[in-house]
């Protein structure tokens, strides 16, 4: 990848943390401060949206699947240094959501960077046969 697309990437990876936390910080005491059965649908499918709009940037941009690990990487730098310190400070930033909700919150996050940067390597694994 050039490095020109690297830093598309990177740039790309803070405007959806940004837009993501935005929004989970107005409406995600709906999606975190809820019954049982609606959080755990919106857990596995929060996953699956995010990881096909990440393929979809990627394909936009025309990226090779030898290259989706790296790029999906700098898509997710910027989320998760950020969200390390929207987590750390969760009431400043989020004060809608409850301080007991941190830690569902942190579980939206580590499924949907597992999902997304495993499908990356799978891809990037599988263009390299």
């Amino acid at each position: 990848m050039k490095i020109h697309e690297c830093m598309l990437m990177l740039l790309l990876g803070l405007i959806i943390w940004i837009l993501g936390t935005i929004y989970y910080a107005y409406a995600g005491h709906r999606v975190l401060e809820t019954t049982a059965a609606r959080y755990w649908v919106s857990f596995a499918i929060s996953p699956i949206i995010s990881a096909a709009f990440c393929i979809l940037i990627l394909r936009w941009r025309h990226i090779a699947p030898s290259n989706w690990a790296v790029a999906m990487l700098l898509l997710a730098i910027p989320g998760m240094v950020g969200e390390a310190v929207v987590l750390s400070n969760l009431g400043t930033f989020m004060p809608r959501i409850q301080e007991a909700s941190g830690g569902r919150y942190g579980a939206f996050l580590f499924a949907t960077y597992a999902v997304v940067l495993g499908i990356a390597e799978f891809a990037t694994l599988r263009s390299a046969r």
